[in-house]
């Protein structure tokens, strides 16, 4: 894993964006195309943002995305299939994405549905955060690091759902569902390379821990330590509890 710190939350949009859109095209250049997994949630703004305004050739991009709630409408403000509508697949044109359908009647069937697509070829890269309780996607502590199933229902925690609502997405903890389905743990690890972005101060205390330590479900987001090409990017808020040996991992 590499640690590359930024003095703000616009320059590393942009650095991440630049790594991200290479990596982009040369999947488009080498196979014709590029598959992706989207991150949603209120630290992504800038980077999706920064990624929309790159020279890609939008049409040959396959779009999966991280999680969704479970029986929240696409038209809810908090909804993430409306979020990577607005942020993403309307700026750019993509035309072919697989969105998580948290209104399915049954939504460990529909999630078996998208994980077989998902799976029908490697995924080139993927976005993803790091929750304010060290969640990665919807797996909360503790998480599972055994289930092979590409997509998992899941129990939000308390911290994950309060996190949402002092994002804005929600007036009170009670608005904000009690289950998601999430792209599993080791279903992230298969992507070919993984740019987390992590702004803010709220982050800074998950990132030390699962940056410093143990790699443990009970820190999901530690497990992105085993992922050779992974690159964390920080700014200087979400760095401010790291010590120096971790601010220069490379």
């Amino acid at each position: 894993m590499k640690v590359e710190i930024f003095r703000d939350k616009a320059s590393l949009a942009q650095a991440a964006a630049g790594r991200a859109s290479d990596i982009m095209r040369a999947a488009i250049a080498g196979r014709g195309c590029a598959r992706i997994i989207a991150a949603t949630g209120a630290s992504q703004f800038e980077f999706l943002e920064a990624l929309t305004k790159a020279d890609i050739d939008w049409n040959k991009v396959e779009l999966f995305h991280l999680d969704e709630y479970i029986g929240l409408a696409m038209n809810h403000p908090a909804s993430f299939r409306k979020y990577l509508m607005e942020r993403l697949i309307s700026k750019t044109g993509i035309s072919r994405y697989h969105f998580l359908d948290g209104n399915a009647s049954d939504p460990a069937q529909m999630a078996e549905q998208v994980g077989a697509e998902l799976n029908s070829a490697p995924i080139d890269v993927a976005f993803v955060g790091i929750g304010e309780n060290g969640h990665l996607a919807f797996n909360d502590p503790p998480a599972d690091f055994a289930s092979e199933k590409p997509y998992l229902v899941v129990a939000l925690d308390e911290a994950c759902r309060r996190q949402q609502v002092g994002e804005g997405w929600f007036s009170n903890v009670s608005e904000v569902p009690r289950q998601a389905v999430s792209m599993s743990v080791r279903q992230i690890l298969k992507a070919q390379e993984i740019v987390a972005v992590v702004p803010d101060a709220r982050k800074a205390r998950a990132v030390k821990a699962c940056m410093e330590g143990e790699i443990t479900p009970l820190l999901p987001a530690s497990i992105l330590r085993t992922h050779a090409r992974t690159t964390l990017y920080l700014d200087h808020a979400s760095a401010s509890r790291l010590s120096e040996r971790t601010r220069s991992a490379k």
